[in-house]
Parts: structure tokens; C-alpha cells; sequence
């Protein structure tokens, strides 16, 4: 029998987005990250090089990290915080783990881009709110904010603050009416103890003020992160800084600048080569989903696989990133999941394909299933294949019984799903050299489809004898004999 191959579909690597126009090549994109990274780097290597470090630096770390890499202690935590929301960092049982991000750093910019990104996305982590702001109007800012990033991106240069500011404004106010916030029941008609004092800021001026509070915030986290800078009169004509660290500091400098200026119409904001590619990657997955190919981004997790069923596999994949990029990773993934727990061994298959689109953020939820019989098989084989083990040697995690047990799985769902030829062929994949040694190790595996499986494979095998031994094999699984 042949060595043993998973019957799945062929994966290509996962396409790097083509930046828009005008800005500069991935490599030159990935070279400015790094650049702006290269503190979380540092924090991750210097962790990588030690044992059990915690995932919550204590202050005898902080301290120690300090001294071996010449850094302010505030700055190494900083920098902490940063190597985890990148993904240069993964938390196992509470222990940091060097992440495969890691790993791919120095050779992969599409790795180096995509971390990058999944820092843009976790600006609020990386620089938190004001600790006076109002949660409810933190959380209306952080959603509007898209808004307000394309609105950059869209005008190919400087935007003044106010009308970032009145756009803020419009989108909060749209998204206040969206959750119908209207009062309630009898409402009493104000009496002459009711009205405010002479030169009393009334409700509209207080949440003016905060929301422009709360933009000067995330206009300050954006920059540190290196995704525009943020410009006053004196800056505005000037050149432009173009890496992360030149553009985080300069927008620092023209934030505080802006604050000491009366003349609020003078500052303006930009983004970056790299807030402009990341923004445009973004716009992209929408109209992605919005083309979803066979039709089912708006279909459930399980209704979507069965729908990417006949797919080959270059549609099916983007299908998965449409149906993805459609809702949020973490809920996907959920999903995903629990239709791999189903009864359909083919969705089960498919979800884990589906699962390696999404790629590092399923990664915590893949580990979490990993003791689930059902789905152990599947899991191992996509946690191998995220740190970088060759897809055709990735069955060398799984233990004989497990092999076997994915063997049987995988039959199952051809035989629901495929052709009778495919289910002979599916015969030669199996790790034991021979078809006795493989029926005697299937009827142990205690697989849920075993009869079934073993009875289409006597239909469909060609070989008479072999048909005749299959057959005996599963009727003494049916009725438990040896």
C-alpha cells in the first residue's frame, strides 16, 4: 500500500493583496513594519531565549528585560503588550511561547504585513482610552473609526481634524438612532427649577467635548502604531515621514503641538504608506464579501461548507475568506467548529480547510478541541501545519489509532459525498502496509461509520477477494464478533 496522503484539496499559499497604486511594494511595506516593530521583536526574542516566561510580565521581568536589552522598564511592557497583539507571542497555559509569526519574521513580508495589520486592527488594546471616558462612547469611536480611515485613504491626502471631527460626530449620532436610545415612558415637562444656569454647558457641547477628546486618542493610537501622522499649520507643508517610528514620533510632536495652537482648522491628518495599504486591504475584503462567488456569505457556517462542496479548490477558498471576511474572526471560528462536530464527516473536513484560511486568531480555539475524539485528528494535523510542518508530513503527529480513526472519517465522507472510484483509491492512503492489517486496525478504532464505511468499500472494490474480506470485516463489527 501506498504511503499514507490525506484525501484532501490542495492548498495554495495564501495571496499577499497588491497594493494600490503609487504605494510602495510589499517588500518595501514589510521593511517599514519592521522597522516600527522591531521593539515587540526584540521583547519576543529576548522571551524566546528564556524559560517559562509569564504571559503577565512580573516586575523582576520587566526589570530583567530592561537591562538585557537597554530599555526604559514602561517601554518593555509597551513592547510586551505590542509581541502579543502581533502575534509574536502565544499564551499556552499562561507560559509566552514564541509565536510562528516569530519564526517567519525575517523571511516572510507577507507574515510581517499581516502582523502589522493584526496590530492596526487592536489599536484600542495598544493604546488604551482615557480612564474619564465614557465606556459606551469609547466603544462608538472605535466603531465609527473605519469610517473615518477611509475617508482618508479615499482622499489621497491631508484631512483636516474638524472634519474628521464632524464625520465622528455624524456616524455616533447614526449609531445612537440605530440603537433606538429615545426615552422611555412619560417624560415631564420642565419646570422653572429645570433650567441650567447662565454659561452651563448643555448635553450636545458635553458630547462634542468627548468625542473630541476620544479622537485626539485615536488619532494618537493610529500614529503610534504607524498608521497616519497627524499634522499642524507648521508641519503640513513639509515632507511627510515615511516609517512607522519617524511617522508615530512626528505625530506625537504635531498632537501636542496641535493642543497648544487655537487654530483647530490647521490640523490635518494623513496616512502612511502603510495605514494607505492596510486601509485598502480592508476595503478590499468588503468587496470581496460582496462578490461571494457561489452565494453563501450569508448562509451558516455548516450551509456554507455544504454550498463549497463541489467546489475545486481555488473557488472553496475564496468562498471561505468572503464568507470570513463577512463576520468577526472570533465568532466564525465558533461556528466553523461546531459544524465540525456534526455528524457530516465531509463539513467536518472542509471546516478545517476553511479553519486554515483563517489561519493564526483560529489557533487558540484549534487547541481547545484537541481532546475531542472527533475532531483530535483534525486538530493536530492543522496545529502542525500553523507551526510549519510540510503538509505531506503532518500525519507524523497523529498516533496509529488516530490515523486510522481519520482514515475511517475521511472514507465516510466519500462515501456519502464521492464517487465509488475515489473510495478504492482512498484505500491506498491508509498507513498499514496491508488490507488485513488495515480491517483489523479499523474494527478497533471504534469509529461511529465503521460498518458503513467498510460495506461501500466491498461494493465498490473491483477485487472479488478483497470485496468477500471487507464484507466478513463488517459484519463482525456489526455484530461484535473477533
Amino acid at each position: 500500500m501506498a504511503t499514507a496522503r490525506r484525501v484532501v484539496p490542495n492548498r495554495g499559499s495564501r495571496p499577499t493583496p497588491r497594493p494600490p497604486e503609487g504605494t510602495p511594494p510589499p517588500s518595501e511595506l514589510a521593511r517599514q513594519a519592521r522597522s516600527g516593530l522591531a521593539g515587540a521583536v526584540q521583547i519576543a526574542r529576548w522571551a524566546a531565549s528564556r524559560h517559562a516566561v509569564p504571559g503577565v510580565l512580573p516586575a523582576e521581568a520587566v526589570a530583567e528585560a530592561a537591562t538585557a536589552l537597554g530599555v526604559p522598564p514602561e517601554r518593555i511592557q509597551a513592547d510586551w503588550d505590542r509581541a502579543r497583539l502581533v502575534g509574536l507571542i502565544e499564551l499556552h497555559g499562561g507560559i509566552a511561547r514564541p509565536g510562528w509569526r516569530l519564526r517567519a519574521w525575517d523571511r516572510d513580508d507577507s507574515a510581517v504585513l499581516r502582523g502589522w495589520v493584526a496590530l492596526l486592527d487592536a489599536w484600542s488594546l495598544d493604546r488604551p482610552a482615557p480612564v474619564t471616558a465614557e465606556p459606551t462612547a469609547v466603544a462608538e469611536v472605535v466603531e465609527a473609526l473605519p469610517q473615518l480611515l477611509s475617508l482618508l485613504q479615499l482622499s489621497a491626502g491631508p484631512v483636516q481634524v474638524a472634519t474628521l471631527l464632524d464625520m465622528l460626530q455624524q456616524r455616533v449620532a447614526e449609531l445612537r438612532t440605530e440603537r433606538c436610545e429615545v426615552p422611555y415612558g412619560p417624560v415631564a415637562a420642565p419646570g422653572p427649577d429645570d433650567t441650567p444656569p447662565a454659561g452651563t454647558p448643555d448635553a450636545a457641547d458635553s458630547l462634542d467635548h468627548s468625542l473630541e477628546t476620544l479622537l485626539d486618542w485615536a488619532l494618537d493610537a493610529l500614529a503610534s502604531v504607524g498608521a497616519l501622522v497627524v499634522l499642524d499649520g507648521s508641519l503640513a507643508d513639509g515632507p511627510q515621514p515615511d516609517g512607522p517610528q519617524e511617522a508615530a514620533e512626528a505625530a506625537r510632536e504635531a498632537v501636542e503641538g496641535a493642543r497648544e495652537t487655537a487654530e483647530e482648522a490647521a490640523r490635518e491628518a494623513v496616512l502612511t504608506a502603510l495605514g494607505n495599504w492596510a486601509v485598502w486591504v480592508k476595503l478590499e475584503q468588503i468587496c470581496v464579501a460582496a462578490q461571494s462567488p457561489a452565494g453563501n456569505i450569508e448562509q451558516p457556517a455548516a450551509d456554507m461548507l455544504r454550498g463549497c462542496a463541489g467546489l475545486t479548490p481555488g473557488p472553496a477558498r475564496a468562498e471561505y475568506r468572503a464568507w470570513l471576511a463577512a463576520r468577526p474572526v472570533g465568532s466564525a471560528v465558533t461556528e466553523l467548529i461546531e459544524a465540525a462536530r456534526g455528524d457530516d464527516a465531509l463539513l467536518r473536513g472542509l471546516a478545517f480547510e476553511a479553519l486554515r484560511v483563517v489561519g493564526a486568531p483560529a489557533e487558540p480555539t484549534v487547541r481547545a478541541v484537541v481532546d475531542e475524539s472527533a475532531l483530535r485528528p483534525y486538530a493536530l494535523l492543522w496545529l502542525a501545519e500553523h507551526e510549519g510542518v510540510d503538509p505531506e508530513d503532518a500525519l507524523d503527529v497523529l498516533t496509529r489509532e488516530e490515523a486510522t480513526w481519520l482514515w475511517v472519517d475521511t472514507a465516510a465522507a466519500i462515501s456519502d459525498h464521492g464517487e465509488s472510484p475515489l473510495l478504492v483509491r482512498h484505500l491506498e492512503s491508509a498507513v498499514q502496509g496491508t488490507v488485513p492489517a488495515l480491517l483489523e486496525e479499523v474494527r478497533a478504532v471504534g469509529h461511529p461509520r465503521t460498518v458503513q464505511v467498510l460495506v461501500a468499500l466491498a461494493a465498490a472494490h473491483p477485487d472479488p477477494a478483497l470485496a468477500k474480506a471487507v464484507r466478513r470485516a463488517a459484519f463482525q463489527v456489526h455484530t461484535g464478533g473477533a
